[in-house]
């Protein structure tokens, strides 16, 4: 039994482990990782079967993870509008966001936003929808909410997928994509014009000059096969909400649940998002010191049975799974992290 300063597994079954943002691009991934020692990690990398999978978001792997059906699109909003104390209806994500236009590109940032401002940009959206079917609603300051009568025919990409990225090619689509682009742009207008911007450039504060839509859905019954869920990560807390399970924090000594074990780890994700590439190598040694390591030993004494490791990195998406006896393939030599990464 491994009693090393990370977790402990105690007779588990399976772990099953979603890490995003693992494996950079080659551009610049030996470069990031070159002094990195890595040895768990790695050898887990090597001894494992590999699966490729398609390109998804973190949304879509929690979707899959607790048996969510996706009607047109990803019902995030759903899920969350119920942990925001929310009532039951058709809701979509509006999320506050920054938009700036560089030459052939719009990047988003994300503003951060006082509980007052989104109260006052909420009340002039809805003062400018009234009567055509959609109100706004913001139960946090960077959570924002449209309620509307019936879900629209479209499929959105999640805002974790385009922070710090082009929008370009990432609104809405699908048959009733238009309207809702031209919805999105008079929102667009109408938050530029809003006085409470002024305000905030005058303190140094981004503008919050648009919305991002996204995660539409209705109320939805969430399952789990797994005994135990472990995250650092507010959206896999609000799925165990949902589900009825009480989330377990990653930072911890022991993980004894039998049975299956879900954890997330998305410390890179946030690394990435911030282009922090600091913050991604020091979550990446933690990833080896408090995940990996005893992973591995877990595995190799026998109180792991296998581990399921989901990668999301975009075209690179790959699954890692690995059983106590694969831990010996001792052929398999262990090769650096950015051995795994594309061009």
């Amino acid at each position: 039994m491994y009693r090393g300063g990370g977790v402990k597994l105690l007779a588990m079954e399976k772990l099953h482990l979603i890490v995003p943002d693992l494996l950079l691009p080659q551009r610049f991934a030996a470069e990031v990782t070159v002094d990195l020692a890595l040895p768990c990690l790695q050898k887990i990398m090597a001894r494992a079967d590999h699966l490729v999978m398609p390109a998804r978001s973190m949304e879509a792997a929690l979707c899959d993870a607790f048996a969510v059906e996706a009607q047109h699109d990803l019902p995030i909003a759903s899920i969350t509008a119920a942990f925001d104390g929310l009532p039951a209806g058709c809701w979509m994500r509006a999320d506050p966001v920054h938009l700036q236009l560089q030459r052939d590109q719009m990047l988003l940032s994300l503003p951060e936003v006082e509980v007052d401002e989104a109260v006052q940009f909420c009340a002039a959206l809805n003062e400018y929808f009234v009567g055509q079917g959609m109100t706004f609603y913001a139960p946090h300051p960077q959570r924002w909410y449209v309620r509307v009568q019936q879900l629209p025919d479209m499929q959105t990409t999640p805002l974790s997928e385009v922070i710090g990225g082009n929008v370009r090619g990432a609104l809405p689509q699908g048959a009733d994509s238009q309207h809702w682009h031209q919805l999105f742009n008079e929102m667009q207008m109408l938050l530029y014009s809003h006085a409470l911007n002024d305000v905030r450039e005058a303190r140094g504060a981004l503008a919050v000059n648009s919305l991002w839509l996204w995660g539409g859905g209705e109320s939805v019954k969430l399952q789990t096969p797994y005994a135990s869920v472990r995250s650092d990560d507010s959206l896999s807390e609000m799925f165990c909400a949902a589900a009825g399970i009480a989330p377990l924090p990653l930072s911890v000594k022991e993980l004894d649940a039998d049975g299956e074990g879900l954890m997330v780890y998305s410390a890179l994700r946030s690394a990435m998002q911030s282009a922090d590439l600091h913050a991604w190598r020091e979550a990446l040694l933690r990833l080896e010191s408090d995940i990996a390591a005893p992973i591995w030993q877990a595995l190799r004494n026998g109180s792991l049975a296998s581990l399921q490791l989901d990668i999301l990195a975009g075209e690179n998406s790959q699954r890692r799974v690995l059983t106590r006896g694969q831990t010996w393939r001792l052929w398999r030599p262990a090769k650096r992290l950015a051995a795994y990464s594309l061009v």
